[in-house]
């Protein structure tokens, strides 16, 4: 970005959450100036927490987005014992935890200093990484089949505009090693429903032990859901594509922050594009809509991944 725009950010806002087991914890970040200020509810992925994703939600709050992350049961900062009862329904509190916080903008804007009538409750997208992209997506149209092949139930959200899933998990079925078919019931997405305006982010080198298909596997929604607008491939990247997660985490085998930048950049003007957002050169000159960055990609001598488009 080509300057600092100071941004406030709250942790932990609570929202009540009967029936959970525990209220659900909240972080709202968002620029100190501007009005009318699209929101992004970004689903962390499996043991993470509200805390992390600093180079996405920094680089977005930067550029006028206000982001809003719940932790899910499953964060490693709740540890949620396997035995637990609401451990097989986990996929499902991850999906409704979104909705809560769609629900309870008013109380997250209230929470927040200065913060109070800022939001623009009509431009609202839904992201996630990994097991978070598989939740974000859930709102953006995608169900979760049933052992019949039966799609189940539809917990898409109208006010859901745009979508981006970060490294989202594939079909299941024969697709699946037999750890995860055995374990993650939940892991056979039907994307045919999904039918929200969407970008796929997923690294050519994601090489996941949940499945025998290798890389290719983490692109089928952007193959099988109608409202998947553009793929973007990175190249070299594996499942952290670089380092999305965390400035320093120590997980990240593909280490980037070229990469990085490349996803922060490509992702902003994607949402301002599928939000109809104007660009703002007060925040950024160098900013560009979706179609220049895409264009600009395309002509890299020496490009760190691919836009694929439909």
């Amino acid at each position: 970005m080509s300057r600092s725009v100071p941004v406030i950010s709250v942790r932990p806002v609570v929202l009540p959450a009967p029936g959970r087991g525990e209220d659900l914890h909240v972080r709202v970040s968002a620029p100190v100036t501007g009005d009318a200020l699209p929101v992004v509810v970004f689903s962390h992925g499996f043991g993470e927490s509200m805390d992390g994703y600093a180079p996405l939600v920094d680089f977005w709050t930067a550029h006028g987005f206000a982001v809003v992350q719940p932790t899910h049961l499953d964060s490693r900062t709740l540890d949620v014992p396997p035995e637990d009862p609401r451990h097989p329904e986990i996929w499902r509190i991850r999906v409704e935890d979104l909705t809560r916080v769609l629900d309870g903008l008013e109380t997250l804007e209230a929470a927040v200093p200065g913060l109070a009538g800022r939001l623009d409750r009509s431009r609202v997208a839904a992201a996630g990484h990994s097991w978070g992209a598989q939740t974000a997506g859930m709102l953006l149209g995608a169900r979760v089949l049933g052992a019949d092949g039966t799609p189940g139930e539809d917990m898409s959200d109208a006010r859901v505009k745009a979508g981006v899933l970060f490294a989202v998990p594939g079909t299941g079925g024969a697709d699946l090693t037999p750890f995860a078919a055995e374990n993650l019931p939940f892991m056979h997405p039907d994307f045919t429903g999904m039918t929200t305006p969407s970008l796929v982010v997923a690294g050519d080198k994601d090489d996941s032990a949940l499945t025998h298909r290798g890389p290719e596997w983490f692109t089928d929604a952007y193959a099988l859901a109608p409202g998947a607008r553009s793929l973007l491939t990175l190249f070299g990247a594996e499942h952290s594509l670089g380092g999305i997660s965390g400035y320093a985490v120590t997980e990240t085998t593909d280490e980037s922050p070229e990469r990085v930048a490349l996803v922060r950049r490509l992702t902003s003007a994607f949402l301002r594009d599928a939000l109809d957002l104007a660009r703002d050169p007060a925040l950024d000159p160098a900013d560009s809509s979706w179609e220049e960055a895409e264009a600009e990609l395309g002509r890299s001598a020496d490009p760190l991944g691919r836009i694929t488009s439909k």
